[in-house]
Parts: structure tokens; sequence; C-alpha cells
């Protein structure tokens, strides 16, 4: 909260060990640390097997700069800890897997005989370096993976009648293709494709700048009730929410789970503040708090502010009770886009 504030960076440098630390080890680790960090720093136990040094105002170079000094001090026993730094907020769009980044000794001079004396040295694997892991990440739990795909497959045999007929439908009454694709974000900032129903005719996107300045919805977000570029069977769709339905593929896919903050465009991703950015730290869903309960009624803000309560409170519980609470949204057509 004071990093969103003060619009600053931190950084979170982790040492992992293979097994836990015994006293005598900790009590060494310690002796690096209090003599290497800032005042401002502060270092703990994070897990069982794993130690954490909080540095506020450091940039995530300036964090893999003090792993290889800290390695580099570290008693002989300690040095096959492995670091890893997260930061907040990220800087990049975490799109790529980060590079396999490892601190080693190496000889000195390339001499490799025993008893030689050696050199720190990071060693990258060949993928970009991207030495830096969005910090608050939540994959998704066991249980809510296995209800989504137990929901989404039944609800797709289920409703595979309706989805030849709105796909006849949309084919029938507009030209251009039936599905709609376009990038979202979702966990860490990763873009997907994301599918539904076309509702709006095929030059729609290249009027939507045209069209900004009559958004009902402030922030980066787009939303106009009366949109001219929506089609005809399209409003129909979208007041039914039917228009979703294919994101139940997305679901399969795992890009998106059924109960998760809305998967925005990504360029009004970007647009968003770094606190309204910690949304991504969850799968995208298709319905959400947002979804049933705030829709245009809420400011953009509001509405990033109920989907940082869900990711607080998710639960198997919360799900369901918002899975349940869909239906009759989408019956008055509040769940409408």
């Amino acid at each position: 909260m004071r990093s969103d504030r003060g619009d600053s960076i931190f950084s979170l440098l982790t040492f992992s060990s293979a097994a836990q630390l015994s006293a005598g080890e900790l009590a060494k680790l310690d002796g690096v640390l209090s003599a290497r960090i800032r005042a401002t720093d502060d270092a703990g136990i994070l897990a069982e097997h794993r130690i954490g040094i909080l540095l506020p105002e450091t940039s995530p170079q300036g964090a893999w700069t003090l792993a290889a000094d800290l390695v580099q001090r570290l008693p002989a026993e300690l040095r096959g800890l492995k670091p890893d730094v997260y930061t907040y907020p990220s800087q990049d769009d975490p799109l790529e897997e980060p590079a396999e980044v490892a601190v080693e000794l190496q000889p000195a001079g390339g001499n490799r005989r025993r008893g030689a004396e050696h050199d720190l040295a990071v060693r990258c694997s060949a993928a970009p370096v991207h030495p830096m892991l969005p910090l608050f990440l939540q994959p998704l739990p066991l249980w809510k993976r296995a209800i989504d795909v137990l929901v989404a497959l039944n609800a797709i045999v289920v409703l595979s009648p309706l989805l030849l007929a709105v796909a006849a439908a949309v084919k029938l009454t507009s030209h251009g293709p039936v599905i709609f694709r376009q990038k979202r974000d979702t966990l860490g900032g990763r873009q997907f494709m994301i599918y539904k129903f076309r509702t709006m005719t095929v030059d729609a996107e290249s009027k939507k700048d045209a069209l900004r300045e009559f958004s009902e919805q402030d922030g980066p977000a787009f939303k106009i009730t009366n949109d001219p570029r929506i089609t005809p069977i399209g409003k129909f769709l979208r007041t039914t929410s039917i228009d979703e339905l294919p994101q139940l593929f997305n679901v399969l896919l795992g890009d998106m789970t059924l109960v998760g903050p809305r998967a925005m465009d990504s360029r009004e991703s970007n647009g968003c503040e770094a606190w309204q950015r910690r949304r991504l730290d969850v799968t995208a869903g298709i319905t959400c708090i947002w979804q049933v309960r705030g829709r245009s009624q809420v400011s953009f803000a509001d509405w990033m502010r109920m989907d940082l309560r869900y990711i607080r409170t998710r639960s198997m519980a919360a799900d369901l009770k918002l899975l349940v609470e869909t239906v009759p949204a989408v019956v008055v057509g509040r769940g409408a886009c």
C-alpha cells in the first residue's frame, strides 16, 4: 500500500535451500545479512526452506546485485542456496517465462583444478533475461481447477445445441466471423485470446477510439449502453450474456476460470494503475463480484476494489455463491456487457 501511494518500487530477495537449515547455519546466514543489508531492509524466515530479504526502494537489478554479493560472502556450506527476486510493481509485462538465473562459483581464470580460488559468476539460460517475478501471484488451487473442468465440460455438452444455433444466427444475420477473438490479460499479465460470439460489426475495433469520448465507464475501460457498433442479434446476445458462452473453452484451456476478475482488453489493462493491476494476481474469470453486483453502477476504481476484495476472500464457498448469484443477474440483464 505504501508503494502504491508513493509510486515507488520494492523487491523481495529470497534464498531457498533443498533442506531445512540448521540453527548453526541460520546463525551464520544471519551474521552475513546483518553485516550487509541496510537499516531500512528487513530479513526473516518465509517458509521452512526459505529466507526472505525485503528491500524498499530497490529495483530488481539492485536486488540481483545484492544476491551476488551475499553469495560471495556466504560460507561454503551455504553457497547452494538458490536466489530469486520478486518485484512490485512489475515494470515489464511478464509475458515470457523468467530466464533461469543461477548464482554459482566458477574457477578464476578458467582454472578448474581442485582447490583453486573461485570467482562469483551469474549464469543465465539462453532465454531472454527476465530476473523479476510477480510477487503476489496465486495459481489456481486444485479444487478450483477441478470445478472449472467439471462445470465447463458438462455445460458445453448440455448447451451444444444452443451454441450451434447461436453460431448459425450470427453468421446469417451479419457479415463476418462467428467468433470474436481479442487479446486479454490473465494471471501475471500473460496475454491470451478470449473467445466470444461476435456481437458487433467487423470494423468495430477501428471505430473504438472515435467513440471513446462517449464511454460511460470512467478509467481505461470502455462501455456504451447503446453502442452503435452492435448488431441487432448482438444486443440480444449481450443482454442475455449468451455471447460469453464460448469462454467455457477458455476455461478448459486454463486461460480463464469460472469465477475471477473479469478479463480486460490488454490495452485497457495496461492503462490501470499499479494497485489496480494486482487483479492479475489471479486467473481471469467469466463472472465476478462486479459482474453480478456492480457493472456500470460503480466507478472503475470501485470495480477494481471489488476484484481485490474477491482475491482476499477467495474460497470454494465464495465461488459457489457467486456462481449462484450470476443466474438471476443474467436473467434480469445485470450481467450484460
